[in-house]
Order: C-alpha cells, then structure tokens, then sequence
C-alpha cells in the first residue's frame, strides 16, 4: 500500500546526538494506521549498535546538563511544553493516524502529556537537600540530592506522547539525560517529541530516541553500566524480565505494569454518576488502558438497573476511524488484539457468561471491537483474571461489602482501583482495605500530573508524576563535615 503523507517537520529515523540517522544497515520496519491497515511511515529499525551510540551520546551530555542551574533547565522545559502546546492539532492528528483512538482523546492525551513537562520544569527548582542535626558539636551533616544519570525510558503504544512525557520530563528536570525506545506500533508521536525538544533548545544527547529490534535494544539498555536507571511502562511480563535483566548492573528501576482495576458500585451510590465513573474508565481508548475498569463489581439490589444504564451507555458509541470527528470510538492498535478480546469473550460465553450489547466483532474490520457488556460473570472466569485490554465490560455481583473487597484484592494486580458509595465511613474503609496504589472514590478519572501515578504488588514500583515523581531519578548524597570545633 502507498505510504500516507506525514508532516514535513517529522523524521521517521533515530535521533542520537542531535542527528537524526537511519539504522547502520539501512533498514526499515512499516508503521500501520489501526483503522485502515494502511502503512504511514518506514521507520529505521535500529539494534544493538545505535542503542550502544545513544547510550555514549546520553553519557557524555550528562554532567554538563546536570551542571546547568536548575533555572536554566526549566526554562528550557517552558519551552518544549509551550511548543508541544502550540502543536496540539497536528501532533493529535499524528497520534490518532498511528494509534487509532478518536481525535477528542488524542487533543486530551497531547495536553495531558505536557502537562507533566509543564509540572516538573517547575519542579526542577525545588530539588532541596536538608541539613541535619549532628552527633557533636565538631560536626555538620548536610544531604544533596543528585540525578542517577543516563535514565532508559521504554513506553507503550497506548498513550504514545504521554507515557514518554511523563518520563522524560521528570528525568531532564533531576539533571538525567536519557535514550528512549518507543513502542514499534506507534513511535511517530515519540520523534515528534523530541523534534519539538530540540526546537525548544534542549542540547544534544540529552534526549536520544531509537526503535526497532525491541529485544536487541532492551538488552543493550539492560547491560549497560552507564544506564544506571531504567523506567518502562508495559506488561507485567516483559516488566519482569527487565526488572531481572537490570539487577545484574544494580540498576534503579521504575516499573508501571499491567493492572486488573476492580470498579465497585455500592447499593447505595449514585448509580448515574457511577454508570458516568464506569464509562469514562472502561471505554476510554477503547478499553487499551493500564488502570481502565476491568472488573465491574455491583451489589446485588441495583445489579440490573446499573447494568441496564451502562448497556445504554455503550450503544451510545459511534465506532469508526478515529480521525472522523463523529466517532467516540476507534480500533484496538491490533487485529491480534481483537483476537485476544475475542478469546476471553468465548471463554467467559461457554462458562455462562451472557453479552448484553456488543462485544463482538464490527463490520468496520477485523480490529475493531464493538464496546459492550457482559453480564453474570463470575470471578473464576479468565475476563475477570487477565487484562482483556478492550471495550468489554464484565459485571460481578456481590452482596457484602467485606465480599467486595475480597473480589477487588483477588488478583496479583495493584495498579488502580475505583469504588462509589454515599457512605462516608465506607469511603475511610474500602480505601484502606483495596490494596491498590491507585484509587478512585465517586471518581473514574484519576491520572493528572499533580498526583503520584504507581502500583503495588505485581503492578510494579516506583511512582511518576507529583513531587514524589523525581525521587526515582535522584540519588541522596550525605555529607558529613567533621573538624569544625569552636572558633
């Protein structure tokens, strides 16, 4: 198929150094438009080799980024934010054209993501040590806060700007410059990216992005000993094997895997405002996020008029390629996605399991999935144990508020939970009781830059965003000055 046009301003290669270069044999890999299978670009597929020059280019750029005054560095964060701004349009475009999900949610995850520049060039003038109190009057104890240094970044196709925002801009703003690898599905919004940093002034090496052979690169990244940091936002299985790869050099590690989000629904909610929570978490990007509604939990008296409101909910999407301004709803970034979905639907059918509105395949193609629901689910069901990743909602009932939280806690997963109820005293119980990083209380949406977005257990560690966004990327250094005396 002939390739679509891109903007001008857009390099399809690796970005190392400041240059933007082809792979060293000169290869090529295709990136394809979700929706119509069309291709959009030839991107250069790297290996081992440019990781290896990235790494030396983010090496050598950064003691002299670090030694940069703080206000210096947030100036020049400022600006990359106010030109990824200042691009909204084209950069949404870029996004829906290589990842699918409608134009309204690609304007959203474009501001959303530089948001996170906008809030940790502010942050970059607040890294503070602190002095401490000594054991003797001859001795001062002071604590400086340092970057760890070259920082790996490895990010999803499912929020292609804002997950690599979200890790580049508390990096640079601690004093670390990093090399970047970008999911093969959807690396377009990533060069993007850096394009716009580089207008913004950023210098050379600080920010390094290549894709390609994904498991060449990861083990270059992995065995470096001057990568002393890797961050990746992923599948709880990749994670793992990272996670293992990185402790051979000690590397730090942020790790944001896979979730399993339990959405509550008490009898005595307001059942408007949760079927409202309910969407706004399961349907978004077609059900393709890490802390979307997973499971549905709903107690037994207001089952049926909840899943009645919610089916309503879900005929309401318009299904389509994301670039028409009409459509609510686009394809899974995949035709093996759609399988996936499809699968866990067949499974959960055969055990009882009854589809009260979509759910199966569209007539648009084999990567869309049309949003629905699924009623009479039961915990023991693989919907309810994996994360299906797609615009399926299963609903549970309960009938106890101690059998909720049961439900909720019955997985290896703790990325994001979410619950509704009027009772204020439940609110104070069930949130102490999820074991979840994340959770959302009369809330679907819960991700801004303000608030530390992280998991526990199985969903990783680490957190990003927030003041507590930085701590990962710093190192603490205690000085301890002895021979002071009296004068």
């Amino acid at each position: 198929m002939a390739a679509v046009a891109l903007p001008d301003w857009l390099e399809p290669q690796a970005l190392i150094n400041g240059n933007w270069v082809p792979a060293r044999d000169g290869s090529c890999f295709a990136v394809v438009n979700p929706a119509t299978q069309q291709v959009i670009a030839q991107v250069a597929e790297c290996g081992a080799g440019e990781t290896a020059a990235a790494i030396g280019a983010a090496s050598n750029a950064q003691a002299d980024w670090a030694r940069r005054p703080a206000k210096d560095q947030a100036l020049l964060l400022r600006r990359w934010f106010d030109l990824v701004m200042a691009h909204q349009e084209p950069l949404a475009q870029l996004l829906t054209l290589e990842q699918g999900k409608p134009l309204a949610e690609a304007r959203g995850e474009i501001a959303y993501g530089a948001s996170y520049i906008e809030w940790f060039a502010e942050e970059a003038k607040r890294i503070y040590g602190d002095t401490i109190p000594a054991p003797g009057a001859d001795k001062r104890i002071i604590t400086l806060k340092q970057p760890v240094g070259v920082v790996a970044c490895i990010t999803p196709w499912n929020f292609p700007n804002a997950m690599l925002a979200r890790k580049i801009a508390p990096a640079l703003a601690a004093g670390c410059t990093v090399v970047c690898k970008p999911a093969n599905e959807t690396p377009l919004s990533a060069f993007a990216l850096a394009h716009l940093a580089q207008q913004a002034g950023i210098p050379d090496g600080v920010i390094n992005v290549l894709c390609g052979k994904t498991e060449e690169i990861g083990r270059a990244l992995t065995s470096s000993t001057e990568v002393r940091k890797l961050t990746f936002t992923g599948s709880t299985r990749v994670g793992k094997l990272l996670a293992a790869d990185c402790a051979a050099t000690m590397k730090r590690t942020t790790m944001e895997l896979g979730g399993n989000a339990p959405f509550i629904v008490f009898a005595d909610a307001d059942i408007d405002a949760a079927v409202a929570g309910a969407v706004a978490s399961k349907y978004r990007n077609a059900g393709q996020t890490c802390i979307c509604a997973n499971r549905i939990l709903v107690e037994d008296e207001i089952y049926d008029e909840f899943a009645a409101k919610l089916t309503h909910q879900a005929e309401a999407f318009v299904l389509g390629h994301g670039s028409d301004e009409q459509v609510t709803m686009g394809p899974l970034i995949h035709q093996g996605a759609a399988a996936k979905v499809a699968d866990l639907l067949s499974d959960a059918v055969a055990q009882g399991a009854r589809l009260k509105h979509g759910c199966g395949p569209s007539e648009l193609g084999s990567g869309f999935v049309e949003p629905g629901v699924l009623i009479d689910v039961t915990p023991q069901m693989r919907i309810t144990q994996e994360e299906i990743f797609g615009p399926v909602a299963p609903l549970l009932r309960f009938s106890s508020e101690a059998e909720a939280i049961d439900l909720a806690n019955a997985t290896q997963a703790g990325l994001a939970a979410y619950f509704y109820t009027a009772d204020a005293a439940r609110m104070v119980r069930v949130a102490e009781a999820l074991e979840y990083g994340i959770v959302g209380i009369n809330e679907g949406i819960v991700s801004n830059e303000m608030a530390p977005f992280g998991g526990i257990k199985e969903s990783g560690n680490g957190r990003e965003g927030s003041r507590y966004g930085l701590d990962d990327y710093l190192e603490i250094k205690y000085l301890c000055i002895g021979g002071i005396g009296s004068a």
